[in-house]
């Protein structure tokens, strides 16, 4: 049952949950052991130059609480959560991932216009679109104030 919920909020609500059900039992039949290799995403990390500050800044806006895990070593990775998504930021390096390696992630919105102008106000630069994709499908990218895409998608 969470594949067919997650399956049903990856389509961003657009199938019933019997159509997600049905989809998925047929995802099964065909791969081996009747098994999917993936289900929900569960965690998004993004490399930052100043990955507490880039998760302070995220808590902020979406008035969430920030964790924070400090290694031996100094490193930081600093977290929120977001619709039950874990969003990670964690040092950007040469070794592990140059600024500018990590995806883009596109989030659902009720109104793409209102969430950009939204992030917008919070400091974000615009990036790219938003662009129209197919009838009632609009994606938008912007940056936020420590350098990651945010991508958004909606009508």
């Amino acid at each position: 049952m969470e594949r067919d919920k997650c399956y049903a909020l990856l389509t961003n609500g657009l199938l019933t949950e019997g159509v997600a059900r049905t989809r998925a039992k047929r995802r099964d039949q065909n791969h081996p052991g009747g098994r999917l290799v993936f289900n929900c995403v569960r965690t998004v990390m993004t490399f930052a130059v100043e990955p507490e500050a880039s998760a302070r800044w995220w808590g902020e806006l979406l008035d969430v609480p920030v964790k924070l895990d400090v290694s031996d070593t100094g490193a930081v990775y600093a977290w929120v959560e977001i619709g039950g998504i874990e969003v990670g930021f964690h040092s950007a390096d040469d070794e592990r991932n140059p600024r500018g390696g990590s995806p883009v992630v596109y989030w659902a919105v009720d109104d793409i216009d209102q969430a950009r102008q939204r992030l917008l106000a919070a400091g974000c630069e615009h990036h790219r679109g938003p662009l129209t994709i197919e009838p009632g499908r609009q994606i938008a990218q912007l940056r936020d104030p420590f350098g990651t895409i945010i991508g958004i998608e909606g009508p």
